[in-house]
């Protein structure tokens, strides 16, 4: 089940869910909108590839925006840090980046339980467009869980991703054996 914004504020009230910096505004009837942070990145190869580290170049948003091209990856951030300690957060992007065509996930959109960070996110589009820091980007939405859960992601000894940090994180699939 979805959380409403009645729960998602309760879930705020008793901890297990922290949203950092919390505005009552952003919070939909079953949702909490997030914004793109100042930090941008994309990688320096043309060809990435799976078993390698591929580094990245990060970069701020100037104050006139950024244009981002089709054909090219970026990594984002939000603004915002979250913790999520009882729930499966999922974040979607929202429809008016959309009808901008831009798509804010390629493949991950649900966090784990336990998750605590910023969010980077996996930017591609499909004409030019100006993005600015602080516009809304996204929307986080809580989905209940059914039972314990045995390892929260921020206890996994083998997370990827549990360094925090607001600026864009890279790909970490080169640490897995394959």
């Amino acid at each position: 089940m979805i959380l409403t914004d009645t729960k998602i504020k309760e879930a705020i009230g008793e901890g297990s869910i922290v949203i950092d910096p919390f505005d009552d505004s952003k919070l939909g009837a079953n949702s909490y909108d997030v914004h793109l942070g100042g930090d941008l990145a994309i990688y320096r190869d043309e060809i990435l590839d799976a078993k390698k580290h591929n580094q990245i170049d990060r970069f701020k948003i100037d104050p006139e925006g950024f244009v981002l091209f089709p054909g090219r990856t970026y990594l984002g951030v939000t603004k915002e840090y979250t913790e999520t300690h009882k729930h499966v957060p999922f974040l979607e992007g929202k429809s008016s980046v959309g009808r901008l065509g831009i798509d804010i996930h390629a493949t991950a959109g649900k966090g784990d339980v336990g998750f605590c960070n910023y969010w980077t996110l996996e930017i591609s589009v499909h004409q030019p467009v100006r993005v600015y820091e602080g516009m809304p980007i996204a929307q986080i939405i809580y989905f209940e869980v059914s039972g314990d859960v045995a390892t929260l992601y921020s206890e996994k000894k083998n997370a990827k991703y549990n360094e925090r940090t607001p600026l864009p994180v890279e790909s970490m699939m080169w640490m897995n054996k394959f």
